[in-house]
């Protein structure tokens, strides 16, 4: 049993002392980066390639670098969101051969820099034609496939750990406690087979040949948001649409429920993609501070809308991971040793936590989703016209 389980279960039965915060999901990062020519990239890709090898037989390492959503203060939207495609597509290649530090950390951050692609990809929809789309999109989904067993062990684990840590009787079973530990070891087995040399260099080359087609994606600049208009609406459209859904749903609901978090996630990543770095001395000449201010309050604009989409976000995610253990629970508890009790005690715990989730999600998903899809589009279009240089806007 790894140090970290023997010390969660010290804090469930109040040994050890200490207050436990569970680990928060999402790592915030932010870096500024500008994206090399395509023959430097070509020449990177090559490199990349060979990284995961390197890095598992002892070759030199080098710590993941930090990239974020966003526009850079000068830059145009389609150069920006062809750049932000390169770097996540970088990143993720980075985490994957800097593996051997934090394996299910890896797993993480690069599964969530190939969900920002791919919420890229359906704001680019139009642009890039029904064809290139299904492509990107069906690569994107084979090399987030290669990690899945990975990270689904892992969010058992912490699902289980943080159910027991709200409802500390459960972690005085010893059934539970068994249960634990085989979901441990689970966790292990899973990440060891993702991160297998093939499995790895498939995952890798999958993201490496994406990268060098999104660098030579023929994307044109039109004025304001009109080249992913379309794409931005359907998202928020989308998720107007599954929330409304899930809050109907009566059969099936974890199903609903979990569409709507993937819909809701895209809007979140549109909105980091979207927001722009201000340079008030370059962008507003002495005198226009009228103009400055504006900029900065559409700024808070769009990233208060990421920051409720990614409560929303995580809200959804709780719950459809309660949703995901009460099933294996159902379905394999009793061959993997719960008893009956056990098993009732897992399954009402988990369905308390549910219930209540849903009930903060459907609230805050109306107030996210209240305005109409045309209001919702103009808004972010004032928005960016704002944020951006005049000469851009």
């Amino acid at each position: 049993m790894m140090r970290a389980d023997r010390t969660a279960i010290g804090r469930w039965l109040g040994v050890g002392g200490g207050t436990h915060r569970p680990p928060r999901r999402l790592l915030k990062t932010r870096h500024r980066h500008i994206v090399a020519p395509l023959a430097a990239t070509l020449v990177a890709g090559a490199a990349l390639g060979l990284g995961v090898a390197l890095a598992r037989a002892g070759g030199p390492r080098r710590a993941p670098r930090k990239r974020r959503l966003g526009l850079l203060h000068d830059e145009l939207l389609t150069v920006g969101l062809r750049r932000m495609v390169v770097e996540q597509a970088e990143l993720a290649v980075e985490h994957l051969r800097a593996v051997d530090a934090d394996p299910q950390q890896a797993v993480h951050e690069a599964r969530k820099a190939i969900k920002r692609i791919r919420t890229i990809v359906r704001l680019l929809e139009e642009e890039l034609g029904d064809v290139a789309c299904a492509r990107e999109q069906a690569a994107l989904r084979r090399a987030a496939e290669g990690l899945a067993a990975a990270r689904d062990s892992e969010v058992m684990l912490a699902t289980l750990d943080g159910l027991c840590e709200r409802e500390p009787q459960l972690a005085r079973r010893k059934r539970v406690m068994r249960l634990r530990t085989e979901l441990a070891d689970r966790r292990d087995r899973a990440v060891a087979a993702a991160l297998s040399p093939t499995t790895l260099h498939a995952v890798v080359t999958e993201l490496e040949t994406l990268r060098m087609r999104a660098s030579a994606w023929p994307l044109r600049e039109r004025k304001g948001l009109a080249t992913i208009r379309p794409g931005l609406k359907r998202v928020y459209e989308e998720g107007r649409r599954r929330g409304r859904r899930a809050a109907r749903a009566r059969k099936d609901r974890a199903t609903a429920m979990h569409k709507w978090r993937k819909r809701v996630k895209d809007l979140r990543y549109a909105a980091e993609a979207l927001s722009r770095e201000q340079d008030r001395r370059s962008s507003f000449p002495s005198g226009k501070r009228t103009r400055g201010a504006a900029a900065s309050a559409e700024a808070r604009w769009l990233a208060r809308l990421a920051k409720r989409s990614e409560a929303l976000g995580e809200l959804l995610g709780e719950e459809h991971d309660l949703a995901v253990l009460e099933a294996w629970i159902e379905a394999e508890g009793r061959r993997a040793g719960l008893g009956a009790g056990s098993r009732r005690a897992l399954l009402r715990a988990a369905a308390r936590r549910r219930a209540k989730l849903r009930r903060r999600a459907l609230a805050q998903g109306r107030r996210l989703y209240g305005p109409s899809p045309k209001a919702f589009a103009r808004r972010v279009e004032r928005a960016h016209r704002r944020c951006s240089p005049r000469r851009l806007s």
